[in-house]
């Protein structure tokens, strides 16, 4: 008879199943050879996929991942059998909790795990007593989940991937598709674009996507506010609004106009360094279209003014009466391949699964009529304000699939930080940079070992199958989540699950948006939430008749520009930062590719070549990359792609850790860090005087 608790020889076996990398959702499968393969799939119609997606098989089969739980002893990790790690964990947070209360322990919950994972993650949290559970989309899409919320009553893409191509004018402000979200570009905005379509893309930096685009305003990095409000002094001086569209959908409209009537184009335009007839420009473009389509990234939520950002952008798309239609709309583009599924099951520290609000009665009461335990009525902490707590209010923590030692702002302190909790356990498949602060580390699922539901960038849930077993003795995700809930908490019957397929039924009767969805409805497809009880597939445009708020009209909303928090002094240049096509966010997987490492070339800093003139720099020189928060070093790409003034790093690599660089301040909505806006000094490095 065989053990359970003894590894098993490896198998796989090709199966359809969802990407693990960007928001897109491609479908893909095991092709022989430790490699992966497109197939034909909902978003990637024809099969297509990126080079991610091509080596997204390298991290399932690397010699570096956990296959045994590692406890903390005399400073060190040591081996330890599953029911001695499992229950150290349980004692040492029950610890904690009884010590302190349910709230001194923090919950990351993972935007690269299933709708399944996270949703079990997030009970665990509210039924210990805590709404301290949050996701990463704290760190790039909260302030665009906080503004389209509030005004729209949904922070999710208003349309879908498909009616985008049929779209007149695309608005691209702060993403930069073509090298991000390729196979979206490729499929659905390039063939709208060759159709005639036009695109205006804003973004401090000309990459990928400006090649394709009819205008670009290379603005100052935290000037977003300034262009948009420009754009809709334009509409209005011109006469490019939607009059019917205001009048039956929109509020607000005449303090909108009065307020706009103060801001000068020519002015606003010189504050965001960009030329003010190409503001005029894009604004004509945008307003003459039959149907235009807003698409925004990190690069305009990731600010303290990030939903005010959103916000401006809001505003255009409603002077313009495109909300509701296809070909419309304000889409956020998701980083991670389960940015949206995670938020929409309630790994959220305000909002329930739905996004119902923690605060709501009936919200609770209803969730407690299906767990028996009403979650806490007072929203938890960001992850972002619980790392600035650790080890005063904040003593546990529970990392699940996450790496912010690497990804949170201003990062050498956040790690430092981590080593001020009484107790933290991380559940992932390396040995992170995280994990070395941990006291226990359990060794978890690739998304090659597992079955389960993610949801992409525009709301379609789609079912994750199993390529692989699992190495060594690592344990699929939901099996590990199960027994902390069972061990940790006072129900234990509330964990008992018949594998995923339970958890989902579970969630579809708590989140209203997922009523009525199903495993065999979904089938090789997807639904779509909102998901009406006559729907095939789903809702694709939302708003359509009345908002989400339930109400036939949104609100203009009246946005002034917020200074960056970094100022700059003299010599200093303003740093951003982004992600290119072949890595991914922290680089905890992409990095463990020798595929991709190979396609990396060397880490490398854009400046204009004035600025690189004024310090002496050289193409191709070692450069320090510094201000009070830390430095880093790297290589010197002298180059126009990037404005003068302003200096673009990516962030994937643990070396350098340009999150080092970024600072602590926040949206106050939203609490997103401010990462694309970064005061440094950037100087030469000398090189090593040889002895003689």
């Amino acid at each position: 008879m065989t053990d359970p608790n003894e590894p098993s020889e490896r198998t796989v076996e090709a199966e359809r199943t969802v990407c693990p990398f960007c928001g897109v959702g491609c479908t893909i499968e095991y092709a022989g050879n430790e490699t992966t393969t497109g197939v034909e799939g909902p978003v990637n119609t024809r099969g297509e996929i990126c080079p991610k997606g091509a080596a997204a098989f390298d991290v399932v089969t690397h010699d570096d991942r956990l296959t045994e739980p590692l406890v903390r002893h005399n400073g060190r990790f040591v081996t330890a059998p599953w029911e001695e790690a499992l229950n150290r964990v349980a004692e040492r947070l029950g610890r904690i909790r009884d010590d302190h209360g349910a709230d001194a322990i923090q919950f990351f919950a993972s935007s690269n795990c299933t709708n399944e994972e996270n949703y079990v993650f997030q009970k665990i949290a509210r039924v210990l007593g805590t709404n301290n559970v949050d996701n990463c989309a704290r760190l790039c899409h909260s302030s665009t989940v906080a503004a389209m919320g509030e005004r729209l009553g949904a922070g999710a893409m208003t349309n879908t991937l498909d009616d985008l191509s049929e779209t007149d004018c695309l608005f691209v402000n702060g993403a930069n598709p073509a090298e991000q979200h390729p196979v979206a570009f490729r499929s659905y905005l390039l063939p709208a674009i060759r159709d005639g379509a036009s695109l205006i893309h804003v973004d401090p930096r000309a990459n990928d996507t400006t090649e394709a685009a009819d205008v670009h305003l290379p603005l100052e990095p935290g000037t977003d506010i300034e262009v948009a409000n420009a754009i809709a002094n334009v509409l209005l001086e011109e006469e490019l609004v939607d009059d019917a569209f205001l009048a039956e959908r929109v509020t607000g409209v005449d303090a909108f106009r009065e307020h706009l009537a103060s801001v000068d184009v020519e002015a606003n335009a010189r504050a965001a360094g960009v030329d003010p007839e190409a503001i005029r420009e894009a604004a004509r473009l945008f307003g003459e279209a039959d149907r235009g389509a807003v698409i925004t990234g990190m690069g305009t939520s990731q600010h303290r003014c990030g939903t005010d950002n959103v916000h401006a952008l809001l505003n255009l798309a409603l002077l313009t009466g495109n909300i509701g239609r296809r070909g419309t709309g304000v889409n956020p583009l998701r980083g991670q391949n389960n940015v949206q599924g995670a938020s929409d099951v309630g790994a959220l520290p305000g909002v329930l699964p739905g996004y119902e609000p923690v605060t709501d009665p009936d919200a609770r009461a209803r969730v407690a009529d299906e767990w028996g335990v009403e979650p806490p009525a007072e929203p938890g902490l960001t992850e972002v304000t619980a790392t600035h707590r650790f080890g005063e209010d904040v003593h546990g923590a529970v990392v699940f699939g996450e790496n912010p030692a690497v990804t949170e702002p201003n990062a050498t302190a956040v790690a430092s930080a981590f080593d001020e909790l009484d107790f933290c356990v991380v559940i992932d498949l390396f040995e992170t940079e995280t994990a070395a602060h941990a006291d226990v580390v359990l060794p978890a699922s690739s998304w090659a070992e597992k079955a389960g539901t993610v949801t992409n960038t525009d709301r379609r849930v789609m079912r994750m199958r199993p390529n692989a077993t699992l190495p060594g003795n690592a344990r699929r995700d939901l099996d590990i989540l199960t027994a902390i809930g069972r061990r940790l908490t006072d129900v234990p019957e509330e964990f008992e699950y018949d594998g995923p397929e339970a958890v989902f039924e579970e969630l579809t009767r708590v989140a209203p948006i997922y009523a009525g969805m199903s495993y065999d409805g979904i089938g090789d497809g997807y639904q779509r939430w909102p998901f009406p009880v006559d729907a095939e597939a789903g809702t694709d445009v939302l708003h359509t008749e009345t908002f989400a708020t339930g109400e036939r009209t949104a609100p203009l909303s009246a946005v002034d520009p917020t200074p960056p928090a970094d100022t700059l002094d003299t010599g200093e240049l303003t740093l951003t930062t982004g992600r290119v096509l072949q890595h991914f966010n922290s680089g905890a997987l992409t990095r463990r590719s020798d595929r991709l490492m190979a396609m990396r070339g060397e880490d490398v800093l854009q400046i204009h070549p004035d600025d690189a003139d004024d310090r002496g720099i050289e193409d191709g020189d070692t450069v320090s990359v510094a201000n009070e928060r830390g430095e880093v070093t790297v290589t010197a790409d002298v180059t126009t792609a990037v404005r003068r003034g302003v200096v673009f790093c990516t962030f994937h690599y643990a070396e350098p850790l340009v999150n080092t660089l970024a600072g602590d301040a926040l949206d106050p909505v939203a609490e997103i860090p401010e990462y694309k806006h970064s005061a440094v000094r950037v100087e030469p490095v000398a090189p090593p005087v040889e002895a003689d």
